[in-house]
């Protein structure tokens, strides 16, 4: 079962992938670091996009806020990780990246 994390995550300095950024999407780079640990991607397994309206106004104009990953890491672990478009007005404007989930490999 996935453990709730929502913490931020740094990813690998210069390893963001150019081709993606090209067509718009987020650099999703090599791998990461949480806690003081590095962890690579060993494989994106799964990727979906979150929008809702300006405001939460019926009306208002649809953004596109979070891109969602689910990638299998170095250590075995699935993480679900995302990117978010546009930082709060409170937070860290270099903070994009946030480990949402994580699930352990749980060997019987």
């Amino acid at each position: 079962m996935p453990e709730l994390v929502s913490e931020p995550i740094k990813p690998h300095a210069g390893t963001s992938d150019a081709i993606r950024m090209a067509g718009g999407e987020p650099g999703l780079p090599t791998g990461f670091t949480w806690h003081g640990d590095s962890f690579e991607i060993v494989e994106q397994l799964a990727a979906w996009k979150q929008s809702s309206r300006e405001g939460s106004r019926a009306q208002g104009d649809l953004y596109l806020r979070r891109h969602y990953y689910r990638l299998r890491m170095s250590d075995e672990t699935t993480w679900v990780i995302y990117f978010v478009r546009q930082t709060p007005r409170s937070g860290n404007p270099k903070t994009r990246w946030f480990l949402y989930t994580i699930e352990r490999n749980e060997t019987p």
